[in-house]
């Protein structure tokens, strides 16, 4: 190769150089703005396979200040014929954010240089959703940069990123981030800048930090707001009867105390009047009598007259007895009943044998009780004197399992229930007391053999247990007074 042809070929070498360096400071100068102004480059997310995908501009409200804290809304709907594949949701804010997707917070984040990814795939079910940030600032500058991208299962995809299409609620608002639809008084969200534009140019985003998964939250049936609702009403309802039974039990106390207080005057009245009067008409007879012939006619009438009165004066005490509140206990009604019997055989040949508890319990017994059972106890007694033949009756009162049974039996005749006369009426009348107090008769009985009145009346005197031992007793009864007449 001859001189010439060397040089030259060195010589287009270095110009071939030179064109190519001039062409890159061209192309350098351009991209740094000396020529003209240039779109940013997109800045690149490590290890994102879509560096930004679905992020749109930064947003703010369209005046920002120090210290502002803005609420912004937006709304968007995965199609209903499909299923959600995936989706991710990132974001970042200058400076503080709270994101919540259909009121469930999913997290929060101060640092605007980093982005925060959140997988929502689990928690997405097609159908409306409400996707809310609240974000705060600390200086002039403020923005929301967010981004959201669902893949569906049929290929389609739906994104939502930050922008013009927010609404910005104002501070105060209650639950706004749940609501279903805007409010008229809520603004539009503004664009700052967009995505890599200053304030937020390079450095700007540089990493994504990965959130920890979401999911589905699990709601217990005691958690669902019908289960709440429906407990709300009834502890409603419970309360309101707990303060209606109270009231009604307070009203009925003061109501027992007028009552109580009625019945000892009653009782008081008529020991001082009619049975102090009565006492004196048999006094005067029993004189007047005294006074006249033996053979007198007019002595048996007075002797009549006295007889009777002596009567009437029986059943008065009795029925101070009965009335008067401060003999409403079990062990009064017993100690009665058996000074009654005592009485009431003393004229007659029949022994009478007592067998009664020496602790029998103070419980209060109401009036209806007290009369029922001893009138029954008197019928019974009755029973014994005018039909049994016997030469010895036992009355025997005891407590067992919180119920008081009280016994009549007799050494006499005895008879077949099933034959007793269906006229007679003294055993069903025992029977119908035994009932409407909530306790039961029952007649035991053979020809030769004697009988045996069994009267049992529980000592829980609740109104309901009352209610339930009338209603469950009618069985009871029944089945006693079919076969159980007065015998005789």
């Amino acid at each position: 190769m001859t001189p010439w042809i060397q040089s030259s070929s060195r010589f287009n070498a270095r110009l071939l150089r030179r064109v190519a360096l001039l062409v890159v400071l061209i192309a350098t100068v351009l991209r740094c703005g000396g020529l003209g102004a240039a779109e940013p480059e997109p800045v690149h997310v490590e290890g994102a396979e879509e560096p930004m995908f679905g992020l749109g501009s930064w947003m703010w409200d369209k005046d920002t200040q120090a210290r502002q804290e803005c609420g912004f809304w937006t709304r968007f709907e995965i199609p209903a014929d499909t299923d959600v594949g995936r989706a991710r949701l990132r974001i970042a804010a200058d400076n503080f954010y709270r994101v919540f997707l259909d009121g469930r917070v999913l997290g929060q984040g101060s640092d605007w240089r980093i982005i925060t990814e959140y997988d929502v795939t689990l928690i997405l079910q097609p159908g409306p959703h409400i996707l809310a940030v609240q974000a705060v600032n600390d200086f002039d500058q403020a923005g929301v940069l967010l981004g959201l991208k669902i893949e569906l299962a049929d290929g389609r995809t739906v994104e939502t990123g930050s922008g013009t299409g927010w609404r910005v609620v104002p501070p105060g608002e209650g639950h706004w981030e749940r609501r279903r639809t805007p409010l008229d008084r809520w603004g539009q969200s503004v664009v700052v800048a967009p995505l890599g534009g200053a304030p937020w140019q390079n450095p700007g985003p540089s990493t994504i930090k990965q959130a920890p998964p979401l999911f589905p939250i699990e709601v217990r049936f005691w958690q669902a707001g019908w289960f709440q609702a429906t407990l709300a009403s009834v502890c409603g309802i419970v309360i309101f009867l707990c303060l209606h039974l109270g009231s009604r039990v307070v009203i009925q106390s003061r109501e027992q105390q007028i009552v109580r207080r009625e019945r000892a005057r009653i009782a008081r009245d008529i020991h001082d009047e009619l049975t102090a009067g009565l006492t004196k008409l048999v006094l005067l007879g029993e004189t007047t009598r005294t006074e006249l012939p033996r053979d007198s006619s007019v002595r048996s009438q007075i002797t009549e007259l006295c007889e009777q009165t002596r009567g009437l004066l029986t059943s008065m005490n009795e029925t101070i007895w009965m009335i008067n509140s401060q003999r409403d206990t079990v062990r009064d009604l017993v100690s009665y009943a058996c000074k009654y019997a005592e009485t009431f055989l003393r004229q007659t040949p029949i022994r009478c044998r007592f067998d009664v508890d020496g602790d029998l319990p103070s419980d209060a017994c109401d009036v209806a009780t007290r009369r029922n059972l001893f009138l029954a106890v008197k019928e019974a007694l009755n029973n014994v004197v005018r039909h049994s033949r016997s030469t010895e009756v036992h009355l025997r009162c005891h407590c067992q399992d919180n119920t008081l049974v009280v016994v009549v039996e007799d050494n006499g005749s005895g008879f077949d229930p099933a034959k007793a006369d269906p006229d007679r009426n003294g055993l069903s009348n025992m029977q119908q007391r035994a009932l409407e107090v909530g306790g039961t008769c029952q007649v035991v009985s053979q020809p030769g053999r004697g009988c045996r009145i069994e009267f049992r009346l529980p000592l829980n005197h609740s109104s309901w247990n009352r209610i339930r031992r009338v209603l469950s007793g009618n069985g009871t009864a029944k089945n006693n007074s079919s076969g159980a007449e007065e015998h005789g």
